[in-house]
């Protein structure tokens, strides 16, 4: 469906002015069509390099239906002193009788490093009141995201969720200790919690008929295997079980590649292991396999079109099967993260809680 876009730019610019020129725009789109009207529902903030903004818009025009009723974009210029900006508000140019045609407003301001740690001031303006505020910083900038997420003077922050992917920490305790900390002032939402979010849900399905549940108390093993860079989503996952089952991680060691240790549960004790695997084109997790006690055996594997399932009875006998639509797919993956702003996940903290114990 074709779109008809509202325009204003202006350089060395201050806040206030680009607030005023969107109040501006909105109204004159609603004057044009009567049949406007603004998506209320989330504002988001990306904090970006300017040189690879170009990637980063890419990315968030395949974000779907998921897309925020406002994005502000501080796209960071080394050296810069000034702030340029441009707003622009977009809507279907054609709604049909007795419709109404969504308007989505994009801002980009153009920083310099030196602005990053008061953004706040910057942005505060510019972001619809009483909607929740999403802040992602996919190249670091640290200064920024606190400085949203910390509030001045007591004050209420102006991000209310910290939207993060761990895999763009090469150090994954750093990445959970980050997580960690901004957790305990905002929400998170973690890409890399979400990529194993397929892998929660069959795992839980597969023990959730009544005659598998007592098969739980009796697992003696886990086995994880992920993409180099994806160890967080591992720990994650092998950390939702153990908060799930109520077992108590130990620290892990590490040989070779490989990560092994033990959590107590109430029966004794479970074998963890976590294994980076090569040659995965996708961040994310390629496998895992659980054992019990009792001979019982259930593997999922990354596969074409879903997760590949195998199951081993105690009986010897051997079923696999193929979940289909279990993975969402990359591509996908951020447009889930903009939509679980908008949620509550009560298992994710002690799922990052038990994750950093076991890297301690």
């Amino acid at each position: 469906m074709s779109t008809s876009d509202l325009v204003w730019s202006e350089r060395a610019t201050a806040p206030a002015k680009i607030e005023h020129a969107l109040r501006r725009l909105v109204s004159e789109c609603h004057a044009a069509n009567q049949h406007c009207v603004p998506a209320r529902t989330l504002n988001l903030v990306c904090v970006v390099d300017r040189e690879w903004s170009g990637e980063i818009a890419n990315r968030l025009r395949r974000v779907g239906r998921y897309h925020a009723s406002r994005t502000v974009v501080c796209a960071v210029e080394p050296g810069r002193t000034t702030i340029d900006a441009q707003a622009t508000v977009s809507t279907e140019a054609d709604s049909y009788e007795g419709g109404f045609s969504v308007m989505r407003e994009l801002v980009i301001v153009h920083v310099g490093e030196h602005h990053l740690s008061d953004l706040d001031t910057i942005v505060d303006p510019l972001v619809v009141t009483d909607l929740r505020t999403v802040v992602w910083s996919p190249h670091g900038h640290p200064e920024a995201v606190d400085a949203l997420t910390s509030g001045r003077a007591g004050g209420a922050p102006i991000a209310q969720v910290v939207l993060l992917d761990a895999v763009d920490e090469p150090d994954p305790v750093a990445a959970l200790a980050r997580e960690g900390e901004l957790a305990g002032r905002s929400e998170v939402v973690d890409l890399a919690w979400l990529r194993c979010a397929p892998w929660r849900e069959r795992l839980a399905s597969a023990y959730d008929p009544a005659a598998r549940r007592p098969e739980l108390m009796t697992l003696s093993k886990v086995s994880v295997r992920y993409r180099a860079d994806s160890l967080v989503s591992g720990l994650l996952l092998v950390g939702w079980l153990c908060d799930r089952l109520g077992w108590k991680p130990e620290a892990l060691t590490r040989h070779g590649q490989l990560l092994r240790g033990r959590a107590r549960a109430r029966r004794g004790e479970v074998e963890l292991r976590l294994e980076p695997i090569d040659r995965m084109s996708a961040p994310g997790l390629q496998g895992i396999e659980t054992r019990s006690d009792l001979g019982t055996l259930l593997a999922l594997e990354r596969g074409d079109g879903g997760l590949t399932a195998h199951r081993v009875e105690r009986s010897g006998e051997q079923h696999s099967w193929t979940v289909l639509g279990a993975s969402r797919g990359e591509p996908g993956i951020l447009g889930e993260g903009i939509r679980h702003a908008l949620l509550r996940d009560p298992t994710f903290k002690p799922a990052l809680a038990a994750a950093s114990r076991m890297l301690a």
